[in-house]
């Protein structure tokens, strides 16, 4: 998993690799997510992660994990422009999914 930190132009600041998954899943906490935003007072941030299995069809977990997400951005007033889940050679956003 990837945060992209923006700046209030949407120019990126920094790219952080936030986890390393197995194969099967991830453990990812929210609070983690957005820490890289909070320390360097940027307000947007994009998500994004991969499926080692080429299909980026996101997992219920995938949705309830950005569903946490977006409650979490509303929260602390950062902007998550987005959660892009990615295969090979496609991929999906979950904002166009969700409609956030």
């Amino acid at each position: 998993m990837h945060i992209l930190v923006l700046d209030t132009k949407n120019h990126l600041i920094e790219r952080v690799k936030q986890y390393k998954g197995t194969v099967y899943s991830s453990a990812t906490r929210i609070s983690e997510v957005f820490r890289p935003a909070i320390i360097r007072n940027c307000p947007h941030i994009i998500v994004c992660h991969n499926h080692p299995s080429g299909d980026p069809a996101p997992s219920p977990e995938d949705i309830e994990f950005t569903r946490q997400m977006i409650k979490a951005a509303d929260l602390l007033e950062i902007d998550l422009l987005d959660h892009l889940v990615i295969g090979n050679p496609r991929y999906v956003s979950l904002k166009e999914r969700l409609h956030w």
